[in-house]
C-alpha cells in the first residue's frame, strides 16, 4: 500500500478545500453564469431561455383574444423589435370568458418578464395564431377536413378549444425541465411558473369540463371529442407514448381506475406527465419534428436549445 505524507501546511489546505471538492463531485457539469446579478447553470440559462418562445406564444393568443391587443400595448419592451404575431385577432367571448382569459394573458406577460429578469432571451420570434393555424391543427387532430373551417375567434367554444391547445404543452415542459435545475435561484422561478400555469391549464379544462357534452356547431362532434382528438394529435406528434389526456378518458385511466372524468391529466399514480424540449418542437412546430418549423413558429423557435435542432434542417435545406 502507497502512503503519502503531505506537510501540515498541505493538510490544512486540503481540509478548506475539501467542501469544494466535494461540491463538484456532485456537479460535475455545472457551468455558472450571471445574469442580471443572478447566478445560474448553463444549462438552466438554456432551458429558460427555451421557455421564452412558449411564454411569447401564450401572451400573444390570450391578451389578443381577450382584449384585440398583444405585448405591443400590454408591455412593449418585452417585445424587443420582435415581428408581429400572424392572425392574432380578438374573439367573441361573453365577459366571464373574457375575464379569464384577459387574467391569464397578463399573468403569462408577469411570467415573461420573470423569465427575461433571469436570462436576456431574445425579441419576440414570428408567431402565427390564425384562424387559418388553427384549421389545420383541428384537421390534422380529426384525420379530416372540417367544414366549414375551424375558427377559434368565432365563440367561446371555439376559443376554448384553442385554448385547450396552447398552456398544457408548456406545463409538461417545466414538468421535465425541473429534474434538471440545480440553483435556487432557478428552482423558485420554475415552480412559481409551473404553479401558475398548472392552475391556467386547470381553469380552461374545468370551462370545457363544464361543457363537455355539448356539440360544437357545426360539426355535430362534443366538446369531450375535441379535447380527446386534441389530445391523440399531441401524443402522436410527440412520438413518445401517452402523456396526453382529453376531458373524458376510459375509467381504466381515470384516477385510481375509479373515474371516468378528467378534469385534470396525470398518469396512473395522477402526477403530472412531462415532455423534453424535441417532443415540445415537434408538437408546435406540428410537424413531428424538431427540426422542421411550422405551425405556431413558421421559422423556428429561438434561443440555443430550440436552433441546434433547427441546425440539421438549415444544413440539409441549404445542401442538398
Amino acid at each position: 500500500m502507497a502512503v503519502t505524507i503531505i506537510s501540515k501546511s498541505s493538510k490544512s489546505f486540503v481540509i478548506m478545500l475539501f467542501p469544494l471538492l466535494v461540491l463538484l463531485s456532485y456537479t460535475p457539469n455545472m457551468v455558472l453564469v450571471r445574469s442580471d446579478n443572478t447566478t445560474i447553470t448553463q444549462t438552466e440559462k438554456d432551458l429558460f431561455e427555451f421557455a421564452l418562445n412558449f411564454a411569447y406564444l401564450e401572451c400573444e393568443f390570450f391578451l389578443n383574444g381577450a382584449l384585440g391587443y398583444g405585448l405591443d400595448v400590454v408591455a412593449p419592451k418585452l417585445v424587443e423589435g420582435g415581428p408581429p404575431p400572424i392572425g392574432a385577432k380578438r374573439a367573441n367571448l361573453g365577459p366571464l370568458v373574457k375575464d379569464l382569459m384577459s387574467q391569464i394573458g397578463y399573468q403569462y406577460t408577469g411570467q415573461l418578464r420573470a423569465k427575461k429578469r433571469i436570462v436576456k432571451g431574445f425579441p419576440r420570434p414570428l408567431l402565427n395564431i390564425s384562424s387559418e393555424l388553427f384549421a389545420q391543427l383541428m384537421d390534422n387532430a380529426f384525420e379530416r377536413p372540417l367544414v366549414p373551417p375551424f375558427d377559434p375567434y368565432v365563440n367561446e367554444i371555439n376559443f376554448l378549444l384553442a385554448s385547450y391547445v396552447i398552456p398544457y404543452i408548456g406545463v409538461t415542459g417545466l414538468t421535465n425541465a425541473n429534474i434538471l435545475l440545480e440553483t435556487p435561484t432557478a428552482k423558485a422561478l420554475l415552480a412559481g411558473i409551473l404553479g401558475m400555469e398548472s392552475g391556467q391549464d386547470g381553469v380552461i379544462r374545468t370551462l370545457l369540463y363544464e361543457h363537455r357534452a355539448r356539440l360544437v356547431d357545426p360539426y355535430k362532434e362534443s366538446v369531450e371529442e375535441f379535447t380527446n382528438r386534441i389530445s391523440e394529435l399531441r401524443n402522436k406528434l410527440g412520438r413518445e407514448g401517452l402523456k396526453d389526456e382529453g376531458l373524458v378518458v376510459p375509467k381504466e385511466l381515470g384516477a385510481e381506475g375509479k373515474v371516468s372524468g378528467n378534469i385534470l391529466s396525470g398518469n396512473n399514480d395522477s402526477l403530472q406527465y412531462g415532455r423534453t424540449a424535441p417532443e415540445l418542437l415537434r408538437i408546435v412546430y406540428l410537424t413531428g419534428n424538431e427540426s422542421r418549423p411550422g405551425g405556431f413558429f413558421p421559422k423556428g423557435a429561438d434561443g440555443v436549445l430550440a436552433k441546434s435542432f433547427l441546425a440539421s434542417y438549415i444544413y440539409f435545406n441549404n445542401y442538398n
